[in-house]
């Protein structure tokens, strides 16, 4: 996956995304919080997993409930992050389940970034 600045204008599919990841981190007041949506059209959200046992970014987590819903690939994902890029587990989840686009964006939601297959 190739890391490019944030698309001029998202589709309206994908700033749903945006906004969902937004309000599941802001909801749990976890450091990240992540979207994505199914070969389907389903979407499933998820936030950052700390604890002494498990570790997962907030992509990964939504990654595992999408797989757990027999998703098979992913049309598009979104993570809210502080971070300034993608950690390599993401890009990493995103691979594995043929992800052509996941948007990176900052806390308020603006779009930071996009990574592309």
């Amino acid at each position: 996956m190739t890391e490019s600045s944030a698309p001029e204008q998202l589709d309206p599919e994908d700033e749903k995304l945006v906004t969902l990841a937004r309000a599941t981190r802001a909801r749990t007041g976890a450091a990240e919080g992540a979207a994505v949506r199914d070969e389907t059209g389903r979407t499933y959200t998820a936030a950052t997993v700390e604890l002494a046992s498990l570790k997962l970014t907030a992509l990964q987590a939504a990654v595992a409930a999408a797989v757990s819903s027999e998703a098979v690939t992913l049309e598009a994902a979104a993570v809210v992050t502080a971070a300034s890029g993608a950690a390599d587990t993401d890009r990493a989840v995103a691979a594995d389940m043929k992800t052509p686009l996941v948007v990176l964006a900052g806390p308020d939601g603006t779009p930071a970034a996009a990574l592309r297959a």
